[in-house]
C-alpha cells in the first residue's frame, strides 16, 4: 500500500513539473513581442533594405507592433519613398520614434514619422523642413523645383490625411520648410503622443487601435511584452557607413592613388589590391548618392594624368593638369545641392594638397636620376646588381634605382625578387645573369 503510495506520489510530481514547464513555454511564448529598429543617419537605400528587412520579420513573428528609432538629418527621395510604403503597408503596427533628445527627423524624416500608425518624439526633439533638395547636388531650373516640390506638397498631404492628421501643417513643412519641436508638432495635430523614453513610449501606446493597410483593426498590447532589438547587421552597417560623399570621395583618391603606387613599383601588390577594392567601394558609394557623372569621370581623368606623370615624365605638364581636373571635378560631384550630398571643401582641399606633394617628390626623383645617367653614361650600369620584378624567361622585367628595365637573362630562367648581374646594355635593353649565393 505504500509502495503504491509512494509511486502515486512520484508519477502526480512529475505530471506537475511537466505541466509546469509548459505553462512557461506557452505563456512566453503568448508574451507579446515589441520590435524595435533603429535609424541613425542619413536615408540612402541601405536604410531602406534594412528597413523592409524589419518590418518583414516582425509580421513573420507576429510581433504586437514594429517601433522605428529615428535621427536623421534627411535623404534621397527613392529610398523615402520606400520606406513610406512599406510602413504603410505594413501587416504589423509601426510606430516612428523621433529619438534620442536632441535628435531631429528632417527632410526624409519628417515623411517617415507622419507615414506610422503612430508618431512619436522625445522632448526636446524636431522634425520639418521637408523642401525637396537635388539628391545628386544638381543646380534645378525653378520651374522645375516648383513642380517637384508640388508633388513633395501633395505627396505630405495624402500620407497626413491617411494617418488622420493635420493636412495643412504638414505641407508647410514642405512648401515652407517649417520646422515643429515636439511640442509644437503634438499641438498641431502631426504626432500622437511624447513619450521620454522607450519604456514609456511602450507603455502608452498599450491598448492602442490601429487600422492597417488590409482594413484589418488591431489592438497593441504590450502588457508583458518581449523587447527584441533588430540592429543593422554587419554588413548594413558597413554599407551605411560608406554611402557618404566624404567617405566615397576619401574610397576615391586613396584607390586611385593605390593604382598607381603599383604602377610606379609593380610587384608591391598590396597597393593595387587596396586600390582596386577600394575604388569598387567608391562606384557603389557614388553610385548611391547619385554623384554626376561628369565629376567622376574629371576625378579620373586627373588620375589618368598622374599615371602619364609616372609612366612618360612629362616633368610636371600631366600632373598640372591633372590637378586642375581633379579640383574642378571634385567641386562638380555635388555641387550647390543638399549639404547632405556634398564633399567637405576642407577635404579636398588636403587631398589636393596631398597628391601635389606626391607627385612633385616623384618628378624630383625621375629628374634627379635622369641628370645622373646623362652623366655617366650606360656604362655605370655594368656590374650591377637589380632586383627581378617581372620573371625573365628570358626576357622580363627588372628593377633599378627607381626604374624598371627590359631584361634578357642570359642563363636560364630567374625568378621575381632574385638578384642579377647587369652585363651588357643593348639599348634600352639589359643582358642579366643570376647572382651567384653568397655575393
Amino acid at each position: 500500500m505504500i509502495k503504491v503510495l509512494f509511486k502515486s506520489l512520484r508519477i502526480a510530481f512529475f505530471i506537475t513539473l511537466v505541466a509546469s514547464a509548459l505553462l512557461t513555454i506557452t505563456a512566453r511564448a503568448q508574451a507579446p513581442t515589441v520590435k524595435v529598429l533603429h535609424v541613425d543617419g542619413t536615408i540612402v537605400p541601405i536604410v531602406a533594405d534594412y528597413i523592409e528587412r524589419g518590418i518583414d520579420q516582425a509580421e513573420d513573428e507576429n510581433a504586437t507592433v514594429c517601433i522605428i528609432e529615428l535621427d536623421t538629418p534627411g535623404g534621397l527621395l527613392g529610398s523615402t519613398e520606400r520606406i513610406v510604403q512599406n510602413i504603410m503597408n505594413a501587416d504589423v503596427p509601426v510606430v516612428v520614434y523621433v529619438s534620442p533628445k536632441g535628435a531631429w527627423a528632417a527632410s526624409a524624416g519628417t515623411f517617415i514619422t507622419l507615414s506610422a500608425n503612430i508618431a512619436a518624439m522625445t522632448p526636446g526633439t524636431t522634425i520639418g523642413a521637408a523642401h525637396p533638395v537635388a539628391g545628386g547636388g544638381e543646380e534645378i531650373p525653378e520651374d522645375q523645383m516648383k513642380k517637384i516640390t508640388e508633388f513633395s506638397a501633395k505627396w505630405m498631404k495624402t500620407i497626413a490625411e491617411d494617418r488622420g492628421r493635420n493636412m495643412e501643417e504638414a505641407q508647410l513643412a514642405v512648401t515652407e520648410s517649417k520646422s515643429f519641436t515636439d511640442v509644437d508638432a503634438l499641438n498641431a495635430n502631426l504626432i500622437d503622443l511624447r513619450a521620454d523614453n522607450l519604456e514609456s513610449l511602450i507603455t502608452q501606446i498599450d491598448g492602442w487601435e490601429v487600422t492597417l493597410s488590409n482594413g484589418a483593426t488591431v489592438t497593441i498590447d504590450t502588457g508583458s511584452h518581449e523587447l527584441v532589438r533588430d540592429e543593422m547587421n554587419l554588413i548594413e552597417s558597413f554599407l551605411h557607413a560608406i554611402s557618404d560623399p566624404n567617405i566615397a570621395y576619401i574610397l576615391l583618391s586613396v584607390g586611385s592613388l593605390g593604382i598607381i603606387a603599383e604602377i610606379y613599383n609593380p610587384g608591391m601588390f598590396f597597393p593595387g589590391i587596396a586600390g582596386a577594392i577600394s575604388l569598387l567601394l567608391a562606384f557603389y558609394s557614388l553610385g548611391v548618392l547619385d554623384a554626376q557623372w561628369g565629376g567622376i569621370l574629371l576625378i579620373l581623368l586627373a588620375f589618368g594624368l598622374f599615371v602619364g606623370e609616372v609612366l612618360t615624365t612629362s616633368f610636371g605638364i600631366f600632373t598640372a593638369g591633372g590637378i586642375t581636373a581633379l579640383i574642378i571635378g571634385s567641386l562638380i560631384l555635388f555641387p550647390r545641392g543638399s549639404p547632405l550630398f556634398s564633399v567637405d571643401p576642407w577635404l579636398i582641399a588636403v587631398v589636393v594638397l596631398l597628391i601635389a606633394g606626391f607627385f612633385a617628390f616623384v618628378i624630383q626623383k625621375v629628374l634627379r636620376s635622369r641628370r645622373r645617367q646623362a652623366a655617366t653614361g650606360w656604362e655605370e650600369l655594368i656590374g650591377k646588381t637589380a632586383v627581378v620584378r617581372e620573371a625573365l624567361e628570358p626576357e622580363g622585367e627588372i628593377f633599378f634605382k627607381g626604374e624598371l628595365w627590359t631584361a634578357v637573362s642570359e642563363k636560364g630562367r630567374v625568378k621575381p625578387g632574385e638578384e642579377v648581374i647587369i652585363n651588357k646594355v643593348d639599348g634600352l635593353t639589359l643582358y642579366v645573369t643570376r647572382k651567384p649565393k653568397g655575393k
